[in-house]
Order: C-alpha cells, then sequence, then structure tokens
C-alpha cells in the first residue's frame, strides 16, 4: 500500500504541468477563439485584441507543439496559413465550457480583467 502522500504526487505533478501551460496569457483566450473553427493568424490577431504578433506567434508554436493546434499552409496566390484544433485540443472544449461556466458564477467580471491585465505575457 502506497502512503497518501505519494497517491497525489503524479496529479499535483500533472495539474501543476496543465496550470503551467494554460495559465500562460492569452493561451486561453486563443483556443476559446479556434473553438469557433479555423482562422488564419490576421483573423486571430483581430479577435485576441491586444496581443502582439510576436506573442501570439509563440503562443501558437506552443500549442501546436502540445498538439493542441494544427498549422496548416495553402499554397496561394495568395499564400494563408490557417489554424484550428486538432483532436487533442478539442477534448479539452468540455472542460473549457465547464471553467467558463465556473468563472462566469463564482469571479466577478472585474477580478477576471484584473487577472488578465496583470498577468504576465
Amino acid at each position: 500500500m502506497s502512503k497518501p502522500d505519494e497517491e497525489h504526487e503524479p496529479c499535483n505533478a500533472a495539474l501543476a504541468r496543465a496550470f503551467g501551460f494554460f495559465g500562460k496569457r492569452w493561451t486561453g483566450v486563443i483556443l476559446a477563439t479556434l473553438l469557433e473553427g479555423p482562422a488564419g493568424f490576421s483573423e486571430l490577431r483581430r479577435t485576441v485584441g491586444g496581443i502582439s504578433d510576436s506573442v501570439l506567434s509563440e503562443r501558437l508554436a506552443e500549442l501546436g507543439r502540445a498538439g493542441l493546434v494544427s498549422r496548416t499552409v495553402s499554397q496561394g496566390p495568395p499564400l494563408a496559413v490557417t489554424y484550428e484544433m486538432t483532436a487533442a485540443g478539442q477534448g479539452l472544449i468540455p472542460t473549457m465550457r465547464e471553467l467558463t461556466a465556473w468563472a462566469n458564477v463564482n469571479l466577478p467580471a472585474e477580478e477576471c480583467t484584473q487577472a488578465a491585465d496583470s498577468s504576465p505575457a
């Protein structure tokens, strides 16, 4: 039989990894935008207001490396790049909807705005 602390350690480590990844500024907003369907870089930049091109590129690359978002290049003219959620990314949809519902009930809107404004880029 394992010790109680040993039973919780893998879960805590996994949860810490998840919050470390999803806690980065803009990551959740980008994923929420892609819930609506595939989008190009410019469309994402417009929808995710206030994000710089370099941060958007960085977050999309991170989401791609994590297997949550795919990048498709269509040869033009004009050349078009489209981002969309993969099957693994789509697996997050129920969790994101639950988290949104919880936040709507438990976190006042002004706290959400302050938290977004103070989180690291």
